[in-house]
């Protein structure tokens, strides 16, 4: 952080005021308490898990605090809260927060996540990433087995990209010919639409769309005693099964989002690791950025989901 940046009285957050409309305001500098760090923010992902509060839910209330609701943050390290020994001032570091859509933002220091030198000038959305390997630790991929993942967005990409570094024979599957083609560089065997979803059984199918059509179709896909992977965001209303199929075919039936923060800052170590090892690149995955006084075009980009989107982020 910088020393002017650092003396200022206020800087500026996001504030999300109704369904579909933003504001930029001024608060105060946000001071880190024992055992928390405050980070300048470079940037924050913008979450398919945060579509539902942008276009409106009878059950949100608005507006939302500032910040709110970025939770995929990343920046450098500005000052430490007591107690704290470190990540130190300087540091570039992804963190957990829920108010990352700023120019600055406060983190438990357990849940900054140091950034080695080998990422410098990169974005890096690290819950996200984190999010793609902890469902892939609860679909107990193998390698050699036969993978369906049904929805190629961000986290259906990554998780396209670690199947099939893991060894696993993938098919992907998405409405998008963009995301089909980007699927195959991934690594996927075969990238199919959903219409074109094949008469066949797999070992692991994995649900990263969030919609009843895709889980529909990753149900027939799941094999006898294969494992269902709930991956997407449903977060729309309740979801209709075939509950004779589902226990015809013995599957087991894993809902992979993870509560548990402890395990989510693990996900986004493994995320740190891979990616500066050059085991993952996300370069081709992260497509679109907006300053912070565009939030709303990052919103609309994430939802309407344009020819070659796949992920946006937003920079103070």
């Amino acid at each position: 952080m910088t020393a002017v940046a650092a003396a200022a009285a206020t800087v500026r957050a996001l504030v999300l005021e109704r369904p579909g409309r933003v504001g930029v305001q001024e608060r105060p500098v946000p001071a880190p308490g024992p055992g928390q760090v405050l980070v300048h923010v470079e940037g924050c992902g913008v979450c398919g898990s945060s579509l539902p509060v942008w276009e409106g839910r009878e059950w949100f209330s608005y507006p939302l605090p500032p910040g709110a609701p970025g939770h995929e943050g990343w920046g450098i390290v500005a000052a430490l809260g007591a107690g704290v020994e470190g990540p130190v001032p300087g540091t570039r570091v992804a963190f957990l927060s829920e108010r990352a859509f700023a120019e600055t933002d406060v983190a438990d220091a357990a849940a900054a996540v140091p950034l080695p030198p080998e990422l410098d000038g990169l974005p890096f959305p690290g819950e996200a990433v984190g999010c793609a390997f902890n469902v892939l630790a609860r679909s107990d991929v193998r390698p050699g087995q036969r993978i369906a993942v049904v929805g190629v967005g961000f986290l259906g990409a990554l998780l396209v990209a670690l199947a099939a570094a893991r060894g696993a024979r993938v098919t992907a599957l998405s409405r998008r010919p963009f995301a089909l083609h980007l699927a195959e560089r991934l690594g996927a065997e075969r990238a199919l639409t959903l219409d074109e979803a094949p008469e066949e059984e797999f070992e692991r199918v994995l649900e990263a769309a969030g919609a009843q059509a895709t889980l529909d179709v990753a149900s027939r896909l799941t094999g006898e005693r294969g494992r269902l992977v709930i991956a997407g965001y449903h977060q729309d209303g309740p979801r209709t099964v075939d509950m004779r199929l589902w226990n015809w075919r013995g599957i087991d039936v894993v809902n992979a989002h993870e509560r548990d923060r402890a395990t989510a800052v693990d996900g986004i170590r493994a995320a740190v690791a891979a990616v500066a090892a050059g085991e993952l690149d996300l370069r081709p995955l992260v497509t679109h950025a907006y300053p912070l006084d565009r939030a709303e075009e990052a919103f609309e980009a994430a939802r309407t989901r344009p020819d070659g989107f796949l992920k946006a982020v937003v920079t103070p």
